[in-house]
């Protein structure tokens, strides 16, 4: 798929969390294919992915390995990003778990490790970077809700709660750090068909229903939500802040 330049991108410094894999795969080869200098965290090693990646696009990504609910782990890594490429200036916060999960069967360390992933890491994942932002003269976040809790969709309780939360954490940072030229946008995606959705939980009878309520009738991959996170990164939304962006297929049709 082909993507618009956006030339305020090169060589910009993408920090993104998740970045090896589904969708955050897809969005490190983009920034990369705009020029900028990305770093990318997971806990997975990302060494092969990285070499894939320069040998795709000519470009480097900096793989830092980080398990995100470590957080002295992952402002380290944050640290380490902005010393190789310069202070971040765009935060894409992408990694999330949307294991399945019963209510009843919850226990207080299992919630507490989902919250850690789905939602503690996005606050100071943005709390690393926004100083550096801030005396860079502004910057972006893109953070990846969901429009799971949009529908009201169970089976996944503690995951949905967080992708509520992270909008308000959104609209929060949004007014808080708006003065400092930093605009925090969340995107929410509907159901992407990652390698790791079609190995865990599509069937195609759960296809055909999803299907069925989108209003476009093709299933969304990784590379359709490239697009709205390089808008998000870049000038070309320079006045938009603290909103979630839908890419679902028409499945909410929010407004």
């Amino acid at each position: 798929m082909s993507e618009a330049i956006y030339p305020d991108l090169r060589g910009a410094s993408v920090f993104i969390t998740g970045g090896g894999s589904g969708i955050g795969a897809a969005l490190t080869e983009a920034f990369l294919r705009q020029g900028a200098k990305v770093a990318l965290v997971q806990r997975s090693d990302a060494t092969t992915f990285c070499d894939d990646m320069e040998a795709a696009t000519g470009n480097r990504p900096r793989f830092l390995p980080c398990d995100i609910t470590d957080i002295s782990a992952l402002k380290g890594a944050v640290a380490a990003a902005s010393r190789a490429n310069g202070p971040v200036t765009v935060l894409v916060n992408n990694a999330a778990d949307d294991v399945r999960h019963a209510t009843l069967d919850v226990t207080e360390d299992f919630w507490d490790r989902n919250q850690a992933i789905n939602l503690k890491a996005y606050f100071f994942a943005a709390q690393a970077v926004l100083p550096g932002m801030r005396d860079a003269g502004g910057g972006s976040v893109v953070n990846f809700s969901s429009i799971s809790y949009m529908m009201g969709n169970s089976g996944y309780p503690s995951y949905t709660a967080a992708n509520s939360g992270i909008n308000g954490l959104t609209r929060s940072l949004a007014r808080e750090f708006g003065p400092d030229r930093v605009r925090v946008n969340a995107i929410a995606p509907g159901w992407v068909l990652t390698d790791k959705q079609k190995q865990q939980w599509a069937t195609p009878e759960g296809l055909a229903a999803h299907l069925d309520r989108q209003c476009l009738k093709d299933m969304l991959a990784p590379d359709d939500i490239v697009g709205g996170v390089l808008f998000l990164a870049s000038d070309a939304s320079r006045m938009m802040t603290g909103q979630a962006l839908v890419i679902d297929g028409g499945v909410v049709v929010t407004g």
